[in-house]
C-alpha cells in the first residue's frame, strides 16, 4: 500500500514542478503570472505638462495690525479730571478738547507768582535809588577827602554802602527774573489743564473716569495715560520677519496681507519701512520689524493688535519654466540609478539631490533638476526638464515613496476626496487660494 502512495506523491511533485516552469520560462506562463493577483499595481498619480508662466517670490512673516498713528495722552499736571467730552469708540477732530482738569489751584498759583512779581518789582526799583543816592555819597566824600574835608574812614564807609546797595539792586534783578519764569510756568501749567486732540482719529482706549486725581504722565508710568488715540483710517501691519529671509526685503515692494479675522480674503499692501536692529522673538528666534502700509477699504474698520501674516513679494519672475513645489523631491544618491547619478546636476559630495518624476510609458522615470526661485506653490526649474514634459505632481502621500522605474497610471482625481482610489485618511493637496479685496 505503501508503494501506491510513495508513486502518488512523486506524481504530485511532478506536476507542480513543471507547472511552475511552465508558468516562469514559458511566453504563456509570463502572461498569466502579469495578469495575476501577484503582479504589482500601478500607483494613481496626478500628471502635468511642464510650462513657461510668470512667479513671484515671496516672504512670509506674521505679525499684527496696528494704526499708523497713535498716542497715549497723559496729564503734564497733578490734578482732578472735570471733565470728559468724548467716550471710547467715539471720533475726535484736531483741536477738540478731550479732557478738562481742575485748574483752580493752579490758577491762584498763577496770581501768587504775579503778586510776587508786582513786589519784587518795587524792590528793585527801590534798590536802584537806594544805589543811586550811594553812589553820589561816595562822589562828593570823594571830592571833599581832596581838599581835607572828609576823612578817609568816611570815604570808605561810603564805598561800603555803595557795594551793599549793587548788591541788593542785583539780588531783585534775580528774584524778578526767577518769578517771571515762575509765571511763565505757572500759566503753562493752567493751560495744561486743557488737553485737545493732536490730530483726527479715534479714542481707542480710556483709562480714566471724571474726578479721578491724574498724575504727571512718564514713559514707563502706564497708568498714567488718560486714554489713547489713534488714526483708524491708516493702518500698519507691524510683520516679524525672520533674519534668514531679510536680505531680500525692500521698502516699497508690493503685499498681500492675510488678516485672522478675515478668512477668505486678503489685502494689498506695501513695504513702508524695513528696521535695522536685530529684535529677538520669546523663542529666542532673531527678527526684524518691518512696516507695511495696508491698503484698508473705507468700509472696514481694523481693530488694533489684529493677527495677519503678510507675503512680501521680493522678486517677480516672466516666461520661467516652472513646476509643482511638491513634484520636486529628494532622494538619496543611493537610490537613485546610475544614469541619474552621473548628471552633471547632481552633487555627489551631498547625500541627496533634488529630483522629478517623468511620466513615460506607465512608468515613473527620475531626472535630476536645477531648481531656482519659488512661490508658495511652484518652483522654477532651470536645468533638468524641457517644456512639454509631463512630469508626477501628485498626490504628496504616492510622491514620498516612488522610485525609479516605479508602475504608474494616471489619474486627474488621484489624492482628491472625489478619487475611489484615495486613501480615506488622505486629503486633496491642492488648498484653495483666498479671495483678494
Amino acid at each position: 500500500m505503501w508503494k501506491w502512495l510513495l508513486i502518488v506523491f512523486l506524481w504530485c511533485v511532478l506536476m507542480c514542478g513543471g507547472g511552475g516552469a511552465f508558468l516562469a520560462f514559458t511566453p504563456q506562463g509570463k502572461k498569466l503570472v502579469q495578469g495575476s493577483a501577484f503582479a504589482p499595481k500601478p500607483t494613481p498619480v496626478r500628471v502635468e505638462a511642464v510650462a513657461k508662466g510668470d512667479l513671484v517670490r515671496v516672504v512670509n512673516a506674521p505679525g499684527s495690525i496696528e494704526p499708523k498713528t497713535k498716542v497715549q495722552i497723559s496729564a503734564q499736571v497733578i490734578a482732578r479730571i472735570t471733565e470728559l467730552p468724548f467716550r471710547e469708540g467715539q471720533q475726535v477732530k484736531a483741536g477738540d478738547v478731550v479732557v478738562r482738569l481742575d485748574s483752580r489751584e493752579l490758577a491762584a498759583a498763577l496770581e501768587s507768582a504775579q503778586a510776587q512779581l508786582r513786589g519784587e518789582q518795587a524792590r528793585l526799583l527801590g534798590n536802584e535809588a537806594t544805589l543811586a543816592q550811594a553812589q553820589r555819597d561816595l562822589t562828593r566824600k570823594r571830592d571833599l577827602m581832596a581838599t581835607d574835608d572828609e576823612t578817609k574812614a568816611s570815604v570808605e564807609e561810603a564805598e561800603e554802602r555803595a557795594l551793599r546797595a549793587r548788591a541788593s539792586l542785583e539780588s531783585s534783578r534775580h528774584a524778578v527774573e526767577q518769578f517771571k519764569a515762575l509765571i511763565v510756568r505757572a500759566q503753562k501749567d493752567l493751560e495744561n489743564t486743557t488737553i485737545v486732540a493732536p490730530f483726527d482719529g479715534t479714542i481707542t482706549k480710556l483709562n480714566a473716569e471724571v474726578g479721578e486725581l491724574v498724575v504727571v504722565g512718564t514713559l514707563n508710568n502706564a497708568s498714567s495715560v488718560i486714554m489713547e488715540i489713534a488714526d483708524l483710517d491708516t493702518m500698519l501691519m507691524k510683520a516679524r520677519v525672520d533674519e534668514a529671509n531679510i536680505a531680500p526685503v525692500r521698502a516699497a515692494q508690493p503685499c498681500k496681507v492675510f488678516i485672522n479675522a478675515y478668512t477668505n480674503k486678503s489685502f494689498a499692501g506695501k513695504v513702508e519701512k524695513v528696521g535695522l536692529k536685530r529684535l529677538v522673538d520669546r523663542d529666542g528666534t532673531g527678527y526684524f520689524e518691518v512696516e507695511v502700509l495696508v491698503d484698508k477699504p473705507k468700509d472696514l474698520i481694523f481693530g488694533s493688535g489684529l493677527t495677519a501674516n503678510v507675503d512680501i513679494q521680493v522678486q517677480e519672475l516672466s516666461a520661467v519654466m516652472k513646476v509643482p513645489s511638491q513634484a520636486v523631491v529628494e532622494r538619496r544618491l543611493d537610490e537613485l540609478p546610475a544614469s541619474v547619478r552621473s548628471s552633471p546636476l547632481i552633487d555627489a559630495a551631498k547625500a541627496f539631490a533634488p529630483v522629478v518624476f517623468v511620466y513615460e510609458k506607465g512608468r515613473a522615470r527620475a531626472v535630476a533638476v536645477k531648481t531656482g526661485a519659488s512661490d508658495l506653490t511652484h518652483t522654477v526649474v532651470t536645468d533638468g526638464l524641457n517644456v512639454g514634459d509631463q512630469i508626477v505632481t501628485g498626490p504628496f502621500k504616492a510622491l514620498l515613496s516612488l522610485k525609479d522605474n516605479d508602475l504608474i497610471k494616471q489619474d486627474k482625481n488621484a489624492g482628491s476626496k472625489s478619487s475611489n482610489n484615495a486613501d480615506p485618511g488622505e486629503e486633496d493637496d491642492d488648498p484653495a487660494k483666498p479671495e483678494e479685496d
